[in-house]
């Protein structure tokens, strides 16, 4: 599933895939991956996107049903 949340929130403080992927420590085509839903990064890896973009875990990526 995409995550449009994590792009949206992305988008919102004008970073690229590229900004983003050099301040959490990964490849851009890993954040471009995990944006089309072909990823499923680590907790580790969340927790640093999620400091990185102000949101919670929750907020980028729990699938509400």
């Amino acid at each position: 599933m995409k995550n449009l949340k994590l792009k949206s929130a992305r988008a919102a403080l004008d970073l690229s895939q590229q900004q983003l992927a050099e301040k959490v420590g990964v490849s851009r085509q890993t954040i471009n991956a995990i944006e089309k839903g072909d990823y499923n990064p680590t907790i580790k890896l969340c927790i640093a996107i999620c400091r990185e973009l102000n949101k919670t875990l929750d907020e980028l990526f729990w699938e509400a049903e």
